[in-house]
């Protein structure tokens, strides 16, 4: 029924929730888990027009590399197949466009990321895949530090 589950990141702990799930399907199924991280470009429309890009891209691109790396390695001690990206773009619509790239048969993502904007920014992704994806996606409640 699932071949490959994706995995949406962004490099939160509160991610660790939706990862263990997605684990828990991809051992089930004997599925690929694919983890992905966005380099979200249309949050530089907001920076000053004499920031440096490419170092903020390229900081951006690394802790892509390490919260994928860190899904990566949580798959493996299961022996879960991974596979790791790091795209740009609009993160509900790379996202979507990585979904239909990939023949993912489910999304698992958390209902929320980071703290304060950030936050924000990713409900509103999750919410955004919730309302317009043709395939199943489960979304998982992240629970904050002071409600544990």
């Amino acid at each position: 029924m699932y071949e490959n589950i994706l995995v949406p990141t962004d490099g939160s702990k509160g991610t660790d929730d939706a990862v263990e799930h997605a684990l828990d399907i991809a051992d089930r199924y004997d599925a690929t888990a694919h983890a992905l991280y966005v380099v979200n470009t249309s949050a530089y429309s907001t920076l000053p027009a004499d920031s440096n890009w490419e170092s903020i891209t390229a900081a951006l691109e690394e802790e892509g590399e390490q919260a994928t790396g860190q899904i990566a390695a949580r798959m493996e001690e299961t022996d879960v197949d991974t596979v790791t990206a790091v795209e740009e773009g609009v993160p509900h619509k790379t996202i979507m466009e990585y979904a239909n790239e990939n023949d993912i048969d489910m999304i698992v993502m958390g209902t929320h990321g980071k703290t304060g904007l950030d936050r924000l920014l990713l409900g509103s992704v999750t919410e955004k895949i919730v309302r317009t994806s043709e395939i199943p996606v489960l979304t998982v409640r992240m629970v904050e530090e002071d409600e544990e």
